[in-house]
């Protein structure tokens, strides 16, 4: 019994159905999470997951991005190799699509932050759900805050009403 004209049944279900695009990708980079902003229904969707493929992300994931931008007009995308962020502006360009790194800051001013508010710790750490044990380690330098904490600190320093608004409303409402 010839072998190559008659493959073992076990193969059959791993066998290719379709053919797979080979996409040429970007050599080497680091890892990078950016925002995407374009208009929506105005994005080339196909064009922007080639694009998102070339620097890592595989083609399925890249295409859930471009979907979610072409739906929304914004989308996040954890690329695996960024090269260089003015090569990834220039390759967007031609795609209206505009990118910007997204997540927290590396580091964080929390004293800068809490005088900015104009607030005593005791206050900042009241208006802001935060131990004031916690807030006080933070401005003195013996510990940092994590990712979590940097985001919202970030958002803090950008919407202090939004904070306090969502904060007063959880005791008053479950959440969604």
């Amino acid at each position: 019994m010839n072998s190559e004209s008659n493959p073992p049944s076990s193969a059959a279900p791993y066998a290719r159905r379709v053919p797979v695009l080979d996409v040429s990708r970007v050599p080497s980079g680091s890892p990078a999470t950016v925002a995407l902003r374009g208009r929506p229904h105005g994005v080339d969707a196909p064009g922007l997951a080639l694009l998102l493929a070339e620097r890592g992300l595989s083609l399925r994931a890249a295409r859930i991005v471009a979907t979610r931008l072409f739906d929304d007009g914004f989308a996040v995308a954890v690329l695996p190799r960024l090269d260089d962020w003015d090569r990834l502006r220039r390759d967007l360009n031609p795609l209206e699509v505009t990118v910007a790194a997204y997540g927290p800051p590396d580091r964080i001013d929390v004293r800068r932050l809490r005088e900015l508010q104009g607030l005593t710790q005791e206050e900042f750490a009241a208006a802001f759900g935060l131990d004031l044990s916690t807030l006080r380690n933070w401005e003195q330098g013996r510990s940092e805050p994590d990712r979590a904490s940097r985001s919202l600190l970030r958002t803090i320093a950008a919407n202090p009403g939004a904070i306090r608004e969502a904060l007063a409303r959880v005791t008053d409402q479950t959440l969604p």
